[in-house]
């Protein structure tokens, strides 16, 4: 069965499981941070196309504090952990929050300067991917962009072993990370890069390109116009 992440302890331990089983977590963040800060104006209006419980948004409230957020996950304790959280710091009044995936985006008629799904594309099965890049895109501005970080792929015994090693070193158990490779057939999703790239270009997105690589793990940008 797929994790549940509506699940109260799968939610609490979320954040401190993810660093642990992501490698370079705040790295990816912070790349995220330096694409944004270069691209987009002080005022943007910025998706974060499934919030979680709010690590990443209340990071990018506290580094721009102009600009403004919708957040939307289709996990309702994910998107009340968030949603809590970014109130108890006083950020609310720049976030509109909403509960559901992607397809909500179609009765919302604001437009984004810039979308970001962070960890989120491996989950949607994939005769739906299609149509989650082409609602993220729909969504945005014309000068808009698109980031996205993913695991894509693994072709080979040696990518799943590495990518159990690199677990083990970032402090997961050897249960933990075994449960890990487990689940990555069962729960997970997963394209080549090249299927991914291709993806963003069907959903109308241009000049794709890959931003970053760890292992397996891919960052992707791409702009409406």
């Amino acid at each position: 069965m797929a994790k549940d992440f509506n699940n109260p302890m799968v939610v609490d331990g979320y954040d401190e499981h993810i660093r642990k089983l992501i490698p370079g977590y705040e790295l990816i963040h912070l790349q995220v941070h330096a694409l944004l800060e270069s691209y987009l104006n002080e005022y943007a209006h910025i998706l974060i196309v499934g919030c979680g419980t709010g690590y990443e948004l209340q990071y990018l409230l506290e580094q721009f504090p102009k600009r403004t957020f919708t957040a939307i996950d289709p996990a309702l304790n994910m998107l009340e952990k968030a949603k809590n959280h970014i109130q108890s710091l006083a950020l609310s009044d720049r976030v509109n929050f909403i509960h559901g995936d992607t397809s909500i985006l179609n009765s919302n008629h604001e437009k984004f300067d810039a979308a970001i799904a962070i960890l989120v594309s491996h989950f949607v099965p994939i005769e739906n991917k299609a149509t989650f890049f082409q609602d993220i895109a729909d969504s945005l501005n014309p000068n808009g962009l698109c980031i996205s970080v993913d695991l894509t792929q693994i072709s080979t015994q040696d990518e799943l072993k590495v990518l159990k090693n690199i677990a083990l070193k970032t402090g997961l158990s050897e249960k933990q990370s075994q449960t890990m490779i487990e689940r990555l057939e069962r729960d997970f999703h997963l394209l080549s890069a090249t299927n991914l790239l291709d993806l963003y270009q069907q959903s109308g997105l241009r000049h794709n390109k890959s931003f970053t690589q760890i292992l397996n793990y891919y960052g992707f940008i791409g702009f409406k116009a």
